[in-house]
């Protein structure tokens, strides 16, 4: 589990289902996806998650405001099993209810997710993507320090008429997140 001043990131819980599939279904959250998913399918992505923290003690974690316990989504590193132009690749990403968009949480996780990518697993860059048009997380990438590249690639999980195929590639190395993190910022690993 990591600590932030305000969040906790953790293992997935049985409770968190419900809130997950609700934020799975919004048309706004999924806005930048393929689709919005079903119950079923957003139980079996929480599981996911859920096996790979249990297989390598990282990956997207659940996300829970500390002072009322509120489940807010999920934020974390993952390895994309997409064959992506820049793989094989760690990718930072996050997915938030639309109720708690706009108050610093992602960017807040995320550094945390940061952390441990760099200081416990020792990476040498960290990646984050998402369709060009999605400003909303492409924001949360640039307050966090990473640099878009100069190349946008075409997702290969896409369909090459969907209006989200066209993607941004945004890369933070691991000197450079040494060189602007302080360590009073760095959350608290249990």
């Amino acid at each position: 589990m990591l600590e932030t001043a305000r969040l906790k990131l953790r293992q997935w819980r049985p409770e968190d289902r419900a809130p997950f599939a609700a934020l799975n279904a919004d048309p706004d959250v999924m806005a930048y996806f393929p689709h919005r998913l079903s119950q079923s399918q957003s139980d079996r992505l929480a599981d996911q998650c859920e096996a790979l923290i249990n297989e390598h003690g990282w990956g997207f974690w659940a996300l829970e405001r500390q002072q009322s316990g509120d489940f807010l989504g999920f934020v974390g590193l993952h390895m994309p099993d997409a064959a992506l132009p820049f793989s094989p690749c760690v990718e930072i990403g996050w997915r938030l209810a639309a109720r708690y968009w706009g108050q610093g949480y992602a960017t807040e996780a995320a550094m945390a997710a940061l952390s441990v990518g760099f200081t416990t697993l020792g990476l040498a860059e960290i990646v984050s993507f998402t369709a060009v048009s999605n400003r909303r997380s492409r924001a949360v990438m640039e307050r966090l320090g990473m640099v878009p590249d100069p190349q946008t690639f075409n997702h290969p999980a896409l369909a090459e008429d969907s209006p989200l195929r066209r993607h941004c590639l945004y890369r933070l190395s691991a000197r450079e997140w040494a060189r602007t993190t302080h360590p009073e910022t760095l959350p608290k690993i249990y």
